[in-house]
């Protein structure tokens, strides 16, 4: 048992993180000491970098304890980068208890001074040069071998050529000397794409009705129809972050199954999702800044109107299916959507209205022909037994649910192979058949696997029920 961290009273008092647990406790008998919860460390690490997005979108993870923000172009909203640097204090610093912050040209540059500088520096270059050769976070071996080297500091290693350091240490720590020095490219990769659009209100006083925060939320979107409709495009999602001025957070989206830049519309679905919240919002002290993000945006070409009344239209229905998969939840609602598959129960997904889009490619029968696939599936099938003149013959009678069915009318067989293409050449060929009982009731039933070929005693299964 080893110890993986330590809070700044530990540190003082000589407890440093790799220190096995039975020296620390040598050391100091009232250690307290928990267990290690990485799971927990990475949710809380994702929740400071949610908060950290009033500062700028581009945010990125530096597991397990750091995150880094490219400020290019945000810090002036704030007075500067030393008054980002404040803002960023004030907020997180009760919550997180040890913070640490420092700016640089390049993310490795801002990674290293954060996690190793000490003394203040005239300038960036000289406090690089003056970081110890652990900033690289090399391995162990390799950071070693430098020490080994008298190589301990990043300005032993910028003062020597390129080459022989790749030769001897390996060519990751000349990489990541040139990155840390910004001699090479290096950029952050955001834990979120940035979104096709984003507005934001910046409120001078906080608010904390929910009548207000949609008031702000209807002025975005307000201005995010104007923006879609000077791009001709609709919005498939819309995403509201509340930021509360103690840092916590609040979202909100809406999505609709088809692009849309109508912003009644829009403000219909949003308080759809707040009336259907299980917890209300919780302002707390008030929320100071409300952020709408589109992430998802299509082309929208303009809509005829109709000339004549008439039933309900496509907008019309997309517009029931939008509010219902917002009141109920966007997994309640569903649509059919065909997939590339002969195969009957893989031939069709049922996915969430807002994102399956407009069906296509069925295969409809004729007018006035019964249907060929019956709606109602069983998954998985289930077994009947089946009596039939000669073994690979059409059913004459079954049982199933320990009920007799005489058959009366059959067709087929339809036969299905197995999708030997996909590595499956074990499964096994179906013999499908459309049965109507005495009754007048019709099934769907099946023989799976060839008589003699494939199977000595081939099972019978009943697939579907018609109408």
């Amino acid at each position: 048992m080893r110890v993986a961290a330590v809070d700044p009273r530990a540190l003082a008092l000589g407890i440093a993180p790799g220190m096995a647990l039975a020296d620390a406790r040598a050391r100091l008998p009232e250690l307290a000491a928990v267990d290690h919860d990485a799971r927990a460390d990475r949710l809380w690490l994702e929740r400071i970098a949610d908060g950290c997005d009033r500062y700028t979108p581009m945010v990125a993870l530096d597991p397990p304890d750091g995150l880094t923000l490219d400020v290019s172009g945000c810090a002036h909203l704030f007075g500067g980068e030393a008054g980002l640097a404040d803002d960023l204090e004030r907020r997180f610093a009760p919550r997180i208890g040890h913070l640490r912050h420092a700016f640089a040209a390049t993310p490795e540059g801002a990674q290293a001074l954060a996690r190793f500088q000490t003394l203040p520096a005239a300038n960036e270059a000289q406090a690089l040069r003056r970081l110890p050769v652990a900033a690289l976070r090399l391995d162990g071996e390799a950071e070693l071998a430098l020490r080994r080297a008298g190589l301990k500091t990043i300005g032993d290693l910028a003062s020597r050529p390129t080459a022989p350091l790749a030769a001897r240490f390996g060519a990751e720590s000349s990489a990541m000397l040139a990155r840390l020095l910004g001699r090479a490219d290096s950029r952050i990769a955001p834990r979120r794409p940035p979104p096709a659009l984003l507005l934001e209100r910046r409120l001078a006083e906080p608010i904390a009705r929910t009548d207000h925060v949609l008031q702000v939320i209807g002025d975005l979107v307000d201005e995010a129809a104007l923006a879609l409709e000077a791009a001709r495009k609709g919005g498939r999602r819309f995403a509201a972050r509340l930021f509360r001025s103690d840092g916590r957070l609040c979202d909100l989206a809406v999505e609709t199954g088809r692009p849309v830049r109508d912003a009644a519309v829009v403000m219909r679905l949003f308080a759809e999702r707040v009336a259907a919240l299980a917890d209300p919002l919780d302002p707390g002290f008030g929320f100071d800044l409300v952020r709408l993000a589109v992430p998802v945006a299509e082309a929208l070409a303009p809509a005829q109107l109709q000339l004549e009344g008439g039933g309900v239209t496509d907008d019309a229905l997309a517009a029931l299916v939008d509010r219902l998969s917002v009141r109920l939840g966007r997994g309640r609602v569903r649509r059919f959507a065909p997939q590339d598959s002969h195969i009957p129960e893989q031939g069709v997904l049922a996915l969430p209205a807002v994102e399956a889009g407009k069906p296509g490619g069925w295969d409809a029968p004729a007018p006035g022909d019964p249907p060929l696939r019956p709606i109602h599936l069983f998954d998985p099938p289930q077994p009947i037994e089946v009596m039939a003149q000669v073994p690979d013959g059409p059913p004459h009678r079954f049982r199933w649910r320990r009920a007799l069915h005489d058959v009366t009318r059959f067709e087929g067989p339809e036969r299905i192979a197995a999708e030997w293409w996909q590595g499956r050449p074990q499964a096994l060929t179906r013999d499908y058949y459309r049965v109507e009982d005495r009754r007048g009731r019709r099934f769907w039933i099946f023989r799976h696997g060839l008589y003699g070929s494939e199977a000595v005693h081939p099972g019978w299964y009943i697939h579907g029920l018609f109408a």
